[in-house]
């Protein structure tokens, strides 16, 4: 599996979930967005510093990780 470089861990931010690039946007929101059936632009247009590659990254991480 190619190396995650877009998902951090700290516990000081979001109690140490999963996030995407240390931003307060965790990587099980994205997942449960993107299951509730909005589209990579509407998630993009909702969190404009986020970028296309960010999504598909949270996707990766959700597919060989539990993000709980």
């Amino acid at each position: 599996m190619k190396q995650l470089t877009r998902i951090t861990v700290n516990p000081e931010v979001m109690g140490g979930k999963p996030c995407i690039r240390g931003l307060r946007v965790t990587a099980g929101t994205i997942v449960g967005l993107m299951a509730s059936g909005y589209s990579s632009a509407e998630i993009l247009q909702a969190y404009p510093y986020l970028e296309e590659a960010d999504i598909y990254e949270a996707l990766g991480y959700a597919a060989f990780d539990n993000i709980g």
